[in-house]
């Protein structure tokens, strides 16, 4: 199986950063781990050092192993959808940014 990264930039709503934490710490990541593909997460602080500004002031680094990275992300929309991962109303829907992150083999 291959090794990808899913780069997820996102912020809170505005004065829920403390909701926003406590459900992105201690649900969302285990929820994401949970799910076929995902191996792990790790949470960061964004600082925005040059260039555009960044889509949010957090971060989240999944690591995934599987064959079809894009079906993997795709079932956690199909979750969303089903019910079966909460998201959270304190992140806010309208400042997020997603990237798959491949492997560059040299």
């Amino acid at each position: 199986m291959a090794k990808y990264q899913l780069l997820v930039v996102s912020n809170p709503v505005a004065g829920k950063e403390d909701e926003y934490n406590n459900w992105y710490d201690k649900q969302h990541l285990g929820d994401v781990i949970a799910m076929d593909g995902y191996t792990a997460a790790k949470r960061y602080t964004v600082t925005h050092l040059m260039g555009d500004q960044p889509a949010g002031t957090y971060a989240a680094i999944y690591e995934m192993e599987t064959d079809d990275p894009m079906a993997a992300f795709a079932s956690l929309g199909k979750a969303m959808e089903a019910g079966t991962m909460y998201i959270s109303p304190a992140m806010d829907p309208v400042k997020v940014s997603i990237q798959l992150l491949t492997p560059i083999e040299g």
